[in-house]
């Protein structure tokens, strides 16, 4: 079902606006964030139905970002981005390389169903 309200959180410009920019001529509703600071302030203050992160970012990224994401978001699919992560690294969600196609990742988005969470 497309028209999902999308969190879009990437410490690279051109990743964060050029995916904004598909995703909303998609028919997404997309909010944007740098970091994991951001990006908690937009949970806080809008209904998000699907969050894609970024796994490695300067300011609350990496791990602790994952087990935020878990312990407080599990009811939100997310699909982290990377274009680098180490072996030992286990992330419970789905993992898109980067260099991903913006296709299949609207794809899997407008999969996730029809309702926002409350």
């Amino acid at each position: 079902m497309a028209d999902q309200t999308v969190l879009v959180v990437d410490d690279d410009d051109a990743v964060r606006l050029s995916l904004r920019d598909y995703l909303v001529e998609h028919g997404h509703r997309v909010f944007v964030a740098s970091d994991g600071v951001g990006a908690i302030q937009h949970l806080i203050d809008n209904t998000v139905s699907v969050i894609v992160t970024d796994y490695r970012m300067d300011l609350l990224g990496g791990d602790y970002w994952v087990r935020f994401l878990k312990r407080f978001c599990s009811e939100t699919p997310v699909y982290v981005i990377s274009g680098f992560l180490p072996p030992e690294v286990e992330i419970p969600f789905p993992v898109l390389t980067k260099p991903f196609s913006y296709g299949e990742l609207e794809r899997r988005i407008s999969q996730e169903g029809g309702t926002e969470p409350a």
